[in-house]
């Protein structure tokens, strides 16, 4: 069964959702990857805010190819999350609600997920046109001279996404180690 969450979204939203929970979400997410993390975290470093409101907010680990003619954007898929991990936790802090992703996490970013009543979700790799059929409008809200690297907000419906590490500590990346171990059951 798929959950419809819409964003942002509250600490009430995250406690209804567990690891391996499919979701479709709607509503406006941040695009961000390295570059556009280094700068966020150079600004609150010299205490000035972000350009954006990161309470209740996602963020989609990606980087779009440009649009095609009459689209709001190109191919979008996810990447490595890992790299953002040095700076997530300050993020979540401030109250960021959701990452979008692939692959595992660092052990800090998980306690500050669950500290923060937070999730991790992945988006499926692969799929990275699919997920742009999903996007209805997109526009540049920090650092447009980074290209596909800018800040970009992105209005989304019903946009596919799996839970991998929720609010309780429950980790989808690693129960489906340990059921491959028993046997795949």
């Amino acid at each position: 069964m798929e959950k419809k969450l819409v964003t942002p979204f509250t600490d009430e939203a995250a406690a209804d959702l567990r690891a391996g929970d499919k979701v479709l979400l709607t509503g406006t997410i941040l695009t961000a990857r390295d570059a556009a993390h280094k700068r966020m975290i150079e600004l609150l470093d010299r205490g000035e805010p972000l350009p954006f409101e990161i309470v209740g907010q996602v963020i989609y680990y990606a980087g779009p190819s440009p649009a095609k003619p009459g689209r709001p954007i190109g191919s979008i898929g996810p990447t490595t999350s890992g790299r953002m991990d040095v700076y997530t936790p300050r993020l979540l802090d401030l109250g960021l609600k959701g990452m979008i992703g692939k692959g595992y996490r660092s052990p800090a970013v998980k306690e500050a997920i669950v500290r923060n009543r937070a999730v991790y979700f992945a988006a499926v790799g692969g799929a990275a046109a699919l997920g742009a059929q999903r996007v209805t409008d997109a526009r540049v809200v920090a650092w447009d001279d980074l290209g596909p690297e800018a800040i970009r907000e992105l209005d989304v419906v019903d946009f596919p996404v799996i839970v991998v590490n929720d609010i309780y500590g429950g980790d989808l990346y690693e129960e489906g180690r340990r059921q491959y171990e028993r046997g795949g059951s």
